[in-house]
């Protein structure tokens, strides 16, 4: 299970990149001139993936295995450490760090020492291989012949994953050339979230393990067990259910469970102890066959949680292969590929699993048995080498095709200085287009940018404003700083689809939005927390159910609950309601909360806990160079032509186009035929302080109605600008402006169906967006908005089969403002 040494190494080389056909390699290895190897996993603890690919990688070109960072001394500056592995020739390179080197500077002295390694070694365009997403950010600026992450496992899921690691990952998967998946399971969660993935699942050295078959020597502190035998090998962590170790043990006394491997996240008092369950540590993966040999049914006692719902383990082919039944618990992939073998059993509770390996324990043993024989049959296409083999053809690939695209070219999702786009940039309007897209915003740019880099059509979009990425627009005010034109706009999504395309555009900066609030003097988190009843009651509430009963105490029955009021009251009581939500929302919509549809309030949640984020959305993060930025990325392409500081009835004279997509508000769009759809605005006044900090968090409410403004944004902590200045904005709401939030009525939405149907009856035009559908949408549902909306006209070939309409398609009075 260590790499102390490493298996042998078969008589012939994979090849010179990756064990691919001669002349793919050849031609391949001249285009890149090594690989450098990002993982999670140390290179001297158990032999996984990583190492079975990487050494036999190194038979043909130079590997460099980097590890993740460990704490140097104090007073330490950072270094890299290496060692060369004698087998395999592989280097092995760890950074050591002073302690508190985190964040930014983290990132900055990785890449000072990725930058040196790769020198050091001659790597001037290597292959970039990553098992973790965490090394991404600073090893992005090394030049790379093509970039693959090989995901093995879901490392989000795993206990104590860095909450920023989904989005890291998802800024690897954008960038990446290739993705790989240790399993099928894993391939299917990843599949959409770039156009070249590919699993590979579990493989087996059949005759290292195969060794276990012949008359080993017991090992001696597995010779003093008594059997029958039940065997495990791997790392005891999360994923092994010791409460069904401890219950099968109970059950049957006279069965001695035998568990090898290193103990990860887990405190040896975590553990169930009874006389017959024996923890022999940490072996060698050399010695593994002869402990299997002395096993009489292998286990794979998994549990069924977060952390193994896509794991696709070594295991299973390791113990078949050396001649071992096999019990193990549903895990997905092993069920879908292993399920049927006579030899593996499936069962998930003590009992099952009793049952199951009194089963296995009567089956005969030998090369000539029937479920062994079942087993090599299945076992014999999936070696090692014949995955590094078919991994090879891709690496080849994606390698020759990144080197046709933009050799030597570094590696940025997005170029660090991208030009500014002009606030017209057409080149001469073109005599035809695909589709006209009226507004620049979210749901407009997406789906500019979906009709014209995956269906291939020419695309004219256009926005009133001088400016593109409609409110979401940011730019460097005087001073220097970035702040948002329209008010603070915090990314956030539970949606891996939203964030995964978005990334393409964009790097991102993790960040989680908190919010006080200023009440009865002082600064108290909202939502509501249990913090916060302590800071303004004088509590001291130190459970969630001391919470709860507290907030129960308060609240009153509501009959019916119809209303933003009925909501909150019911909820947290009128106290509460008075100080946080009833003059807040009488600024926000010049309307009492009794007034307004229950949807308003509903969105603030109220907690028992400490968690202060305002979001706690699985991907919470902001764009690293800015909302415009991401904007430019996503319009640049050549068959996207872009006019700003136009009206749509200034170009529907003039244009020729075959399909309309429409964001701006539905019933200026029809004129205002049955009267305007009421919409809140907001009013900013931005000002800029002499000093670097003004409050203590991005934003602070104010509820109290003589307050004239509803909040204060401070720009910085959003992007995490360092700037000896700052600025920040005043949101005062207004009932004039442009339209910013539907007011949820029912009258409001009975006039809507209204212009709806006048929308439904007009087939050559697609309304997407906040506006045109006149829903409150966050900026990622706006994002899913438009892309299913692509995704069901090509679905009904509308794209494909639109034809040109004249000019003037559009009656005249459909933009009168």
């Amino acid at each position: 299970m260590t790499l102390n040494s490493s298996p042998p190494s078969p008589a012939t080389a994979a090849g010179p990149v990756a064990g691919a056909r001669g002349g793919d390699a050849a031609s391949s290895a001249a285009r890149h001139d090594g690989v450098i190897c990002f993982s999670h996993l140390r290179w001297n603890f158990v032999f996984q993936r990583p190492q079975h690919l990487m050494e036999r990688f190194a038979r043909s070109v130079p590997v460099v295995y980097v590890e993740e960072p460990v704490t140097a001394a104090a007073d330490a500056v950072p270094v890299m450490a290496e060692a060369r592995c004698p087998k395999t020739g592989v280097v092995v390179a760890t950074p050591h760090l002073p302690p508190g080197c985190e964040g930014p500077a983290r990132d900055q002295a990785l890449s000072t020492l990725f930058t040196e390694l790769a020198r050091r070694h001659g790597l001037l365009r290597p292959l970039l291989w990553y098992y973790t997403p965490m090394l991404f950010a600073a090893s992005r600026a090394l030049p790379a012949a093509a970039l693959v992450y090989d995901c093995m496992d879901e490392l989000a899921n795993f206990r104590f994953a860095p909450p920023e690691l989904r989005i890291f990952e998802h800024e690897l998967i954008a960038a990446a050339d290739l993705v790989l998946t240790g399993g099928y399971s894993l391939y299917e969660a990843k599949c959409t979230l770039h156009p070249d993935v590919h699993p590979f699942p579990s493989s087996v050295d059949a005759a290292h393990f195969g060794q276990a078959r012949q008359e080993l020597p017991c090992p001696p502190d597995l010779a003093a067990i008594p059997g029958p035998r039940l065997g495990f090998y791997g790392v005891i962590d999360e994923r092994i259910d010791l409460d069904l170790i401890d219950a099968i043990a109970a059950a049957r006394p006279d069965w001695s469970l035998v568990m090898v491997g290193p103990l990860a996240k887990l405190s040896p008092d975590d553990l169930p102890r009874r006389p017959n369950i024996h923890y022999l540590g940490m072996k060698s993966y050399a010695d593994l066959p002869a402990y299997l040999a002395h096993w009489d049914v292998a286990m794979m006692p998994f549990a069924i949680n977060a952390a193994t719902r896509f794991i696709s383990p070594t295991k299973t082919p390791e113990y078949l292969a050396g001649g071992c039944p096999v019990v193990s618990t549903p895990i997905t992939d092993v069920v879908r590929h292993f399920g049927r073998l006579q030899g593996v059993q499936i069962a998930r509770t003590a009992e099952e699993v009793v049952a199951a390996c009194a089963a296995l324990l009567a089956l005969p043993r030998g090369a000539d048995s029937a479920w062994q024989v079942e087993a090599d049959a299945m076992l014999a296409d999936t070696s090692w080498d014949r995955t590094h083999a078919e991994i090879a053809a891709h690496v080849n690939r994606v390698v020759a095709a990144r080197g046709d695209r933009r050799a030597g070219r570094p590696l940025h999702l997005v170029p660090q200085t991208p030009r500014r786009a002009p606030a017209v940039r057409t080149g001469g309007r073109k005599p035809h287009y695909d589709a006209l897209v009226v507004g620049a915003g979210f749901a407009g740019a997406v789906m500019a940018e979906r009709l014209a880099a995956h269906a291939g059509k020419r695309v004219l979009i256009i926005d009133r404003r001088p400016h593109i990425a409609g409110n979401a627009h940011d730019c460097v005010d005087a001073a220097g700083v970035l702040i948002h034109s329209y008010g603070p706009h915090i990314f956030h999504t539970n949606s891996a689809d939203v964030f995964a395309y978005l990334s393409r555009f964009t790097t991102w900066r993790p960040y989680e939005h908190r919010v006080l609030a200023q009440v009865r003097g002082q600064l108290v988190p909202i939502p509501i927390n249990r913090t916060t009843l302590n800071l303004l009651f004088g509590s001291n509430l130190t459970s969630d159910a001391e919470a709860a009963a507290f907030l129960a105490a308060r609240a009153e029955p509501v009959a019916k609950i119809l209303t933003s009021e009925d909501v909150v009251v019911s909820a947290v009581g009128r106290e509460l309601y008075e100080l946080f939500f009833r003059g807040y929302t009488r600024k926000q919509w010049a309307l009492d909360p009794s007034a307004l549809d229950r949807s308003v309030t509903a969105r603030v949640p109220t907690r028992t806990d400490t968690d202060d984020r305002y979001f706690t959305d699985t991907f919470q993060a902001m764009p690293a160079q800015g909302y415009t930025r991401m904007f430019e990325a996503m319009l640049d392409h050549p068959r996207i032509d872009i006019e700003t500081g136009v009206d749509f009835r200034d170009v529907m004279d003039g244009v020729r186009y075959g399909r309309l997509i429409f964001t701006g508000t539905i019933d200026e769009f029809f004129g205002h035929c049955y009267g305007p759809l009421p919409y809140r605005s907001l009013r900013f006044e931005h000002v800029t302080h002499d000093r670097a900090v003004y409050q203590p968090v991005a934003t602070v409410n104010y509820p109290d109605e003589a307050v004239p403004y509803t909040r204060v944004t401070e720009f910085k902590h959003l992007t995490g600008q360092s700037h000896p200045r700052t600025s920040i904005v005043y949101e005062h709401p207004s009932d004039t402006g442009d339209p910013y939030y539907p007011i949820p009525r029912e009258e409001n939405q009975a006039l809507f169906k209204r212009y709806e149907a006048l929308a439904a009856a007009r087939p050559e035009v697609t309304f997407v967006g906040r506006l045109a559908t006149y829903r409150y949408y966050n900026m990622d549902q706006v994002v899913g908005q438009a892309l299913a909306t692509y995704r069901r006209l090509r679905a009904a070939s509308a794209v494909a089969t639109s034809t040109p309409a004249e000019p003037g398609r559009v009656p005249s009075r459909a933009l009168m403002t």
